[in-house]
């Protein structure tokens, strides 16, 4: 007997979120948790491919990235994709995980060596990466979330344009300006 399989792409993944949640706005409940209950399916995923070595930290983040889509869910602009929305709010709670993490770790290091701090350098790509995004967080979405794509996560500019829903030509222009506009930040700064 011939098993059939059926795999959602991330057109009807996007569709049936982006539904579920503007039908939930407006008031059905029972859409509104049919839209938690499956994005909870794939935040899970989604966190679970990123903290392989992390796994117990994998429910704690899909918990907080569920009450942060609740808490934020106003904000939800219904001419944007749903999952692009989702995927910035997901990206942050992991940011923030990795920095709790990193002080907690910090804090409970033992202090053998007093001298051992001046042995090397400290790597500075961690605080560049926290410099980074609270610089893009300045930006508006249609130049930061094709930065973030584009040139952080290493997508193609058609991938970027179907996940974000702008136009080849206009996730470009969201580049080429959001660069600039960082470039112009960071003089400032």
């Amino acid at each position: 007997m011939e098993r059939i399989t059926t795999r959602m792409t991330s057109e009807d993944t996007e569709v049936r979120l982006k539904d579920l949640l503007v039908s939930g706005l407006a008031g059905d409940a029972l859409a509104y948790h049919a839209f938690l209950k499956d994005l909870s399916v794939h935040l899970r995923g989604f966190f679970r491919r990123r903290l392989a070595g992390l796994p117990d930290e994998v429910e704690d983040l899909v918990q907080e990235t569920l009450l942060a889509v609740h808490n934020k869910r106003e904000t939800y602009r219904q001419d944007m994709p749903a999952t692009s929305w989702i995927h910035a709010i997901a990206h942050y709670k992991l940011v923030d995980m990795f920095r709790r993490r990193s002080r907690s770790d910090a804090l409970n290091e033992p202090f053998d060596d007093a001298l051992e701090i001046f042995a090397s350098p400290e790597d500075s790509a961690t605080e560049t990466r926290h410099d980074l995004v609270r610089l893009l967080a300045l930006l508006p979405d249609r130049q930061r979330l094709p930065i973030l794509h584009v040139k952080l996560e290493g997508l193609s500019v058609a991938e970027t344009a179907k996940l974000t829903g702008l136009s080849e030509p206009a996730v470009k222009i969201g580049v080429h300006r959001g660069l600039i506009a960082l470039a112009v930040k960071l003089k400032e700064r």
